[in-house]
């Protein structure tokens, strides 16, 4: 039997493969414009109103189901935006997240929540979590240290926005934390330089430490170590302040007894220069 006696001729076999070629990509995107319209219409029919299903987030936290909590008020946000209710399910979502340790999450919802109401007392809650977010992840001090600077951003920007927040005390014993493996990174780069007798990039991440990190445990060994940067540059009078404002700071440490007998191995003193920049850096600073 031939295809004409089948009812088509032999040049429709090839259309009727591309006809159903093309039957198998439409019907998954048909599905999936079903599945959308199925999620939107749900979502249409639910008119629970938003104090009911904020009260059931509440609920499901309180019995410590915090995946349904989280899923509720996600519900509540979409269902009901730019609501009081929304806005108060923003809060809780953020406090979630952290709690079940979603960091992402948290610094999305939280920074959201800044945005949309940068002047309610609820943003120094939501910095706070950016910041405590941000803390728990910092890494060790051999790598990259942008999650700590964000940290910092998070805890700086509550103590400017929020100075009678509850939340400041403990914001400022993390930022001193936060400054301190800031400045240690840049110690640690600044030895790796001074070790390969790069001294003018070493000198560079010493300063850094003496201008921004003036109150942690790293300013003593910085001025060391720009004491011996600048003495083997031959920058002898910038060695000499290094060493200077280092013995007026810090005159009982093993650092300073080091920058004077390294100074006075070359026939020098430490000797403050009121112009160097390290004297100014230091000026009105109490150590």
């Amino acid at each position: 039997m031939n295809g004409r006696q089948l009812g088509f001729s032999a040049w429709t076999a090839p259309r009727l493969k591309r006809y159903l070629a093309l039957a198998v990509l439409v019907a998954p995107l048909a599905l999936s414009a079903c599945s959308s319209k199925d999620e939107f219409d749900e979502l249409a029919l639910n008119d629970t109103p938003a104090e009911v299903l904020f009260n059931e987030g509440l609920a499901l936290r309180a019995q410590g189901k915090l995946r349904d909590s989280t899923a509720k008020f996600e519900e509540l946000d979409k269902l009901y935006p730019y609501s009081e209710y929304s806005k108060k399910s923003l809060v809780n979502l953020a406090y979630l997240n952290y709690t079940r340790g979603k960091y992402t999450e948290t610094v999305t919802t939280a920074n959201r929540f800044v945005t949309l109401y940068p002047g309610d007392p609820d943003s120094a809650y939501m910095l706070y979590l950016v910041g405590q977010s941000y803390y728990r992840q910092m890494p060790d001090i051999t790598r990259d240290q942008a999650t700590t600077e964000r940290a910092a951003s998070a805890y700086g920007e509550l103590l400017q926005r929020f100075p009678e927040s509850e939340y400041v005390p403990d914001a400022q014993r993390k930022l001193l934390i936060v400054q301190d493996q800031l400045g240690g990174k840049e110690m640690q780069v600044g030895r790796y330089y001074l070790e390969r007798r790069n001294y003018v990039a070493a000198v560079n991440r010493f300063k850094t430490v003496v201008n921004n990190y003036q109150t942690t445990r790293h300013v003593e060994e910085a001025l060391f170590r720009l004491t011996e940067a600048y003495y083997a540059l031959g920058v002898i009078s910038e060695a000499q302040t290094a060493a200077a404002v280092l013995g007026h700071n810090f005159p009982d440490t093993q650092w300073y007894k080091d920058a004077y007998t390294l100074l006075n191995s070359g026939g020098y003193e430490p000797s403050e220069d009121s112009g160097s920049w390290i004297s100014r850096a230091f000026r009105g600073i109490k150590l």
